[in-house]
């Protein structure tokens, strides 16, 4: 019996392999990942804003928002009501090319099983990287999985970037937050800020819980008190090394990031 968790559709109809094949090795375009819990997502308005301004980055155009989120609705209705979903971006007129404004943008949406991301502690590995529109959840990134492949063979469980500056910016499919005893400390350095932690970083506001943004070093990595990395996953997983640096398990930091994500109410498309 096959999966109903597996969908793919694009324009909100099922999509074939005939319209699936000139996406199959295209690589201009972006997209947004969420995790769907009884048909409903949590910082719905976060998603759709990523997805209007990186098409507007991308493609000098944007879709509707009442569009894309009939677009959401009609692949929900038919999978289940737990899942994981992506929705992709991209112009039909393909790559290499300089599409004109009567070539609107087009969505693929694809979904498949409800996931709650590693359990951790992780291990990073660490490599000077910075990536191209750090701003924009764009596709075909290939250092990302390079990178991760190394770090594994390395012992690592994934990887985190440092720029240029000597500063963490973000892991292969993560963003970082740390913790100093009192305060949420978010790296300064450039990269993409994710949903989810947009999400946890508008509830910690609502609980009255410090944050600040700060150039966070390797050699300023010992005098905090613990790490994490967030995804559309989950709004925390601990970190207990990065590079040859460890970092204490601050359960309590986990507990407050974990509570302020289900803070955040699920709304429907």
């Amino acid at each position: 019996m096959s999966d109903r968790s597996f969908i793919v559709q694009r324009n909100g109809r099922s999509a074939n392999a005939e319209e699936l094949a000139p996406l199959a090795f295209a690589g201009y375009a972006h997209f947004t990942a969420m995790q769907v819990r009884g048909g409903q997502v949590r910082g719905l308005d976060l998603h759709l804003e990523r997805l209007r301004s990186a098409s507007l980055d991308l493609f000098g155009q944007a879709m509707p928002d009442d569009r894309m989120r009939a677009y959401l609705r009609e692949a929900l209705r038919a999978g289940p009501a737990d899942l994981s979903l992506t929705a992709t971006v991209y112009s039909p007129a393909g790559e290499f090319t300089v599409a004109g404004a009567d070539v609107e943008p087009e969505v693929l949406i694809r979904t498949g099983p409800a996931s709650s991301g590693p359990d951790g502690p992780l291990q990073l590995a660490t490599v000077e990287y910075e990536r191209i529109l750090p701003a924009v959840k764009h596709v075909g990134e290939v250092a990302k999985t390079y990178f991760l492949r190394q770090a594994v063979e390395q012992g690592f469980d994934d990887v985190a970037f440092v720029d240029r500056r000597g500063r963490l910016s973000e892991g292969s499919i993560w963003n970082l937050a740390f913790w100093d005893g009192d305060a949420v400390v978010w790296p300064a350095a450039e990269m993409l800020g994710g949903t989810t932690m947009d999400i946890v970083r508008r509830q910690l506001d609502r609980l009255s819980v410090p944050q600040r943004v700060h150039d966070v070093t390797l050699a300023e990595l010992s005098k905090l008190a613990g790490a994490v990395v967030m995804n559309s996953w989950t709004p925390g997983v601990a970190v207990q090394r990065i590079g040859s640096v460890s970092v204490p398990e601050a359960s309590p930091f986990l507990e407050l990031l974990h509570r302020a994500y289900q803070a955040e109410p699920l709304v429907s498309p």
